[in-house]
């Protein structure tokens, strides 16, 4: 079962309350959606939207396995399969539907991280530890790895790896990969880790990180456009969230994280928000030693103004 990440700290921060619109933009496996649900049932509404259908699906069965809950999806529970970037369009076509869903939510959240069931069970590539298909996609209407990294070009490739992971080796990893390539096409992860790791050194990182961690990253964001997604839904808070509505976002690494407090703080000075985390939050000790993937996670909240 996945462990929601600072669900604690988003709940106090997000504050949901009885009769409350809630949005969920990366529903994922339903561990934060659960908790939000229980605070603002049986007579809230709540919008889960996940680009994973796999995720959505078990979601969904996770909320129904709830009692409370199972009668009142597509009542009071929508699920939409979908880009949390879109938000404002699937806002609309929801509310085509049913036109008793605000215009606006009271909270959303955004957490931004890979869930153990994305990593271990989806079959699309997204670990290095398993030999599977180069896919690493969220959903079929993106172009997987497999076939990028047939057309991109060396230069590129490398500008990619080091732009959305900082892997200083990014030219030697992408020289290995782009020759690999006119010999015969990289179609599993577990050909990609092999090529990486023949072309870094020995003493990588003194042993700290696997030496595929960073290019597989890389990969990941640039193949689901994760920046781009996370910009342009940043642009559209006002048309999501209300007056007075609040606002989480869990991003997992400093890419995400620089982008956020960029445009809170945008916005701050528009008086367009009020920012309620001067700092990030971050993971207790404790919850770091019992969920490892929460190591790197933080949290950032404002209040619409």
């Amino acid at each position: 079962m996945h462990i929601p990440v600072l669900l604690k700290e988003t709940i106090e921060l997000l504050k949901p309350e009885k009769g409350n619109f809630f949005i969920d933009g990366t529903i994922d496996g339903g561990g934060h959606a659960a908790a939000i649900l229980d605070r603002i049932m049986p007579d809230g509404m709540f919008l889960g939207v996940d680009l994973n259908a796999l995720m959505l699906k078990q979601a969904e069965e996770r909320i129904a396995a709830n009692p409370n809950f199972k009668f009142l999806i597509s009542k009071r529970i929508f699920l939409v399969h979908g880009n949390y970037a879109d938000l404002p369009k699937v806002l609309e076509r929801v509310r085509e539907a049913d036109p008793s869903i605000p215009l606006r939510a009271d909270g959303l959240l955004l957490d931004l991280g890979f869930s153990s069931e994305q990593l271990e069970s989806s079959g699309r590539g997204f670990s290095f530890k398993k030999d599977e298909p180069l896919l690493m996609t969220y959903d079929d209407s993106e172009k997987p790895v497999k076939e990028i990294l047939k057309e991109i070009d060396e230069r590129k490739l490398a500008d990619v790896i080091y732009e959305f992971s900082g892997e200083r080796f990014s030219r030697r990893i992408a020289a290995a990969i782009k020759t690999r390539e006119r010999k015969s096409p990289i179609e599993t992860t577990g050909e990609l880790n092999e090529i990486i790791k023949s072309a870094l050194p020995r003493n990588y990182e003194r042993g700290r990180i696997e030496p595929a961690t960073r290019t597989f990253q890389a990969l990941r964001i640039y193949v689901n456009h994760e920046l781009e997604n996370l910009e342009s839904v940043l642009k559209k808070i006002m048309k999501i969230v209300k007056s007075g509505g609040r606002i989480a976002i869990i991003s997992f690494h400093s890419l995400e994280d620089r982008i956020v407090k960029k445009h809170f703080k945008r916005m701050a000075r528009e008086k367009k928000i009020e920012i309620v985390t001067p700092k990030p939050v971050r993971p207790t000790k404790e919850e770091s030693l019992n969920n490892p993937r929460s190591r790197s996670a933080m949290l950032r909240a404002a209040i619409v103004r």
